[in-house]
């Protein structure tokens, strides 16, 4: 990643004389893009660097509309030549979740919730002056018809029918373009943020800023508000829901005027709320059951849970019966619990050990005597050894792991390893066996099988909470240190 580090560098001194003091990754989530933080003596900044020049394109001229709007947005302070690299204003690492998360339900997050639902509708509202929707977009010009059954067909492909659930094709879809062209029909259409929820919302000095629009489009007002308040990890209780909703047609009735009437806004926005239920879990099933993202997988028991209580207090009252007949199928227990891994506790007996190896040794010896379990050989994987400046590093080392993740197919290894122990460890728990091995094999047991290794081990602890033993048999062997 040498080239991105210095084509950073490159860019940040044409509009800055300060000197770069580090250039850090910041870790990946769902996004193909990657970030890095700028730091200098006096401030820092954030440098993206993403191969769809599109979407940069959209963030940037997106970023720099609204700035003009007086919107919570970062400013836009360099772009490269090419399009693929671009340096913002630095707002932190903490969102509006996070704060959620450490001070639960506090007065003080309601209020956070409050400013930033006011910060919404004016972004919505007068963000949508004078925008070029058909030029900057990054997909749809406008969230319609089309648009909606799209997002339905997401639901459809990518969570729904991995169920393998008998229902009737010709029905559901009628009643997709039935819904979709109920919702479609709107009056209040201006700029869809189109994921607008807390984890997107960052906190700097009790004021919020919003990130992550690049998506946007013109599209009904009710999809945003209703993506904030319905998102599933947040977990807002109904008398927030309800409350934060009527601050919200406040705040855009202050902006609109008598151009808006509350009721007419709520006839629709329940409609909007299931609209974003459908998308979110056709993107946990595309990210989680297909691209093997765990964040992903863990999320998908929350966003049934959720749907089922959306479907509790607000009834479809089937005027679409196949596609209500779904729903309520899907959100059953038997159906939410395939997806909830058992988790180990304080009388679980099983330990997986873990082991990173040499071949130019041997394969470690299973002391459980029990035999079995798993060897995977990382010698497929490209070498960081083969690279001057890793030959004294390991695969704990910063730039080694930066350079496995993002130059090699170290992940979608890994992902194909995760599966085949994860059917192990699953059954193993249930069984109460009491040991697992699991061994990584490469050249020096020095860097792949290292990185292996401790990928693993931190997989198994977050998705099952089981016990791990990790030894790196080399890297003990010569004391390394990292």
């Amino acid at each position: 990643m040498d080239h991105i580090n210095e084509s950073i560098s490159k860019l940040f001194a044409g509009f800055s004389k300060e000197p770069i003091l580090s250039i850090n990754k910041i870790p990946q989530s769902g996004s193909i893009r990657i970030y890095y933080r700028i730091l200098t003596v006096s401030k820092s900044f954030i440098a993206t660097y993403g191969i769809n020049i599109k979407e940069n394109l959209s963030f940037i001229r997106f970023s720099r509309h609204f700035k003009k709007k007086e919107c919570p947005v970062p400013e836009i302070y360099a772009v490269n030549t090419e399009g693929t690299i671009y340096i913002q204003e630095d707002f932190g690492d903490i969102s509006l979740l996070n704060r959620l998360e450490q001070s639960g339900p506090s007065n003080e997050v309601y209020e956070l919730f409050k400013q930033s639902l006011k910060e919404l509708a004016h972004l919505q509202i007068r963000g949508d002056e004078g925008m070029d929707y058909e030029n900057w977009s990054l997909t749809s010009a406008e969230f319609g018809e089309k648009a909606i059954m799209s997002d339905l067909l997401y639901f459809k492909y990518y969570f729904l029918d991995t169920l393998q659930l008998p229902y009737d094709k010709e029905k559901l879809i009628a009643d997709f373009e039935t819904f979709s062209s109920l919702l479609g029909d709107t009056k209040y259409k201006y700029f869809m943020f189109r994921d607008f929820q807390s984890r997107n919302i960052l906190i700097e000095n009790d004021k919020v800023h919003f990130i992550d629009y690049q998506g946007g489009m013109k599209g009904a007002m009710q999809y945003d508000v209703a993506s904030m308040l319905w998102q599933a990890k947040a977990e807002l209780s109904e008398a927030w829901k309800l409350e934060l909703l009527e601050y919200y047609m406040d705040c855009v009735e202050a902006e609109l005027g008598t151009l808006f009437n509350k009721k007419e806004f709520v006839q629709q926005y329940h409609g909007y709320v299931l609209i974003r239920l459908m998308q979110v879990l056709g993107a946990y099933g595309f990210r989680g059951l297909f691209e093997r993202k765990a964040h992903f997988l863990v999320s998908i028991p929350l966003g049934l849970k959720n749907l089922r209580s959306f479907l509790h207090q607000y009834p479809m009252g089937g005027t679409i019966p196949e596609f209500e007949r779904i729903l309520n199928l899907i959100v059953e227990d038997h159906i939410i619990e395939r997806f909830i891994p058992p988790r180990a506790n304080a009388d679980t007996p099983l330990i997986v050990h873990i082991n990173s190896f040499s071949y130019k040794k041997s394969i470690p010896a299973d002391e459980s005597k029990n035999g079995g379990g798993f060897v995977f050989d990382c010698r497929a994987i490209l070498n960081p050894g083969r690279i001057e400046a890793f030959k004294s590093k390991t695969g704990r080392d910063k730039e080694v792991k930066d350079f496995l993740e993002q130059q090699t197919k170290m992940p979608e290894y890994l992902n194909s390893v995760f599966d085949l122990v994860d059917i192990s460890v699953e059954d193993y728990i249930n069984r109460g066996f009491k040991s697992l091995m699991v061994n990584f094999g490469c050249t020096g047991g020095q860097h792949r099988s290292v990185y292996a290794a401790d990928s693993l081990s931190r997989h198994l602890k977050n998705k099952f909470g089981v016990s791990v033993e990790v030894h790196h048999i080399e890297q003990e062997a010569k004391d390394w240190k990292n």
